[in-house]
């Protein structure tokens, strides 16, 4: 049951992340009239939907009872504060990774981000590594070569995206990258984190999400106060909203939900290889449907890597379960 759960998770994740990169960058790069959305508001609105879902799914364990509801949250939210406060360092770092998207997203073309973000998978397994103390095996780290290079190879700009990436300032460019850079090591360090506090404790996934939900609204208005107060206060905290806004906004709360099953039923490094997939589905929904983009030889030989790296880590699965000490 919990492989049949793991990939489906997995599938799940490959479907959402592509869809929310594709409706995030077309959300921030789509001029209509009025103000634009603040995605400090957004990030906050996919905190509290996930909150309500996750309550939703710890009702559903409870029988549906809402005295037995109530009694699960006050026993292991209010009455475990110090389990409580564990999530607010993941909580505090998700936040600002979300965040850091939309920046991203606003001011890098989609090749260029997702090259640079797939950085996150081999932050990911270093910390992994120092933090769970993982062994990963040759087959891993090969995996995780070729898989970069895949991915490298995949996402290559073309003449035309270097055209398009020159109109941009050179400002830009540089708060876009920084972005990446940074959201590449607060996910890894995070993920790793939450998923170490995951296996050590029994209290359950949804609650856990309750309780990052939680402290990632407090930290997600803070931000918004700072940031965008100003503009919340003259055009509202829902200014600039569409259809379009609340999809990604779903999207970004779904993502939260479904990260936490993958890394419940894997763990983060195959979280990894589903996004890495998930490129290749954008930039083929890109050629033919956006049509932003058109595949060459180069594009086709990081697919076929991207593949094989993906079967290459499965071929090996639990490298650390090797009883035999040198």
């Amino acid at each position: 049951m919990s492989a049949n759960l793991k990939y489906l998770s997995l599938g799940i994740l490959v479907f959402q992340t592509t869809s929310l990169v594709l409706t995030m960058r077309y959300s921030r790069t789509l001029k209509e009239d009025g103000p634009r959305y603040l995605s400090s508001t957004a990030v906050v609105i996919a905190e509290l939907l996930k909150i309500i879902a996750c309550i939703l799914l710890v009702y559903k364990d409870s029988k549906c009872s809402l005295r037995a509801l109530n009694r699960v949250l006050h026993d292991e939210i209010l009455n475990k504060p110090m389990e409580t406060l564990k999530l607010a360092i993941p909580s505090g770092i998700y936040t600002l990774q979300n965040n850091l998207l939309y920046v991203a997203l606003s001011n890098l073309d989609a090749a260029t981000y997702q090259v640079t973000y797939q950085l996150k998978i081999l932050t990911t397994a270093l910390f992994s590594v120092s933090m769970l103390s993982k062994k990963l095996g040759l087959y891993q780290w090969l995996s995780l070569m070729i898989l970069m290079a895949g991915v490298t190879f995949v996402q290559w700009p073309s003449d035309s995206q270097e055209s398009a990436s020159k109109e941009l300032s050179a400002g830009s460019q540089f708060v876009g990258l920084m972005a990446v850079l940074t959201a590449c090591f607060s996910s890894g360090f995070a993920g790793v984190y939450f998923e170490k506090i995951l296996k050590e404790t029994k209290q359950s996934v949804w609650i856990r999400n309750i309780q990052l939900g939680a402290f990632g609204s407090i930290f997600g208005l803070m931000g918004v106060y700072i940031y965008d107060g100003e503009l919340v206060s003259k055009n509202g905290f829902f200014q600039g909203y569409n259809k379009l806004t609340w999809i990604v906004v779903v999207l970004q709360a779904l993502g939260g939900l479904v990260i936490a099953a993958v890394i419940k039923y894997a763990d983060n490094i195959l979280k990894g290889f589903a996004t890495s997939l998930s490129i290749i589905l954008s930039t083929l929904i890109s050629y033919f449907w956006l049509q932003d983009f058109v595949p060459t030889s180069v594009f086709f030989l990081g697919a076929i890597l991207v593949i094989a790296a993906t079967f290459l880590y499965g071929y090996d699965p639990k490298p650390s379960g090797n009883p035999t000490k040198a």
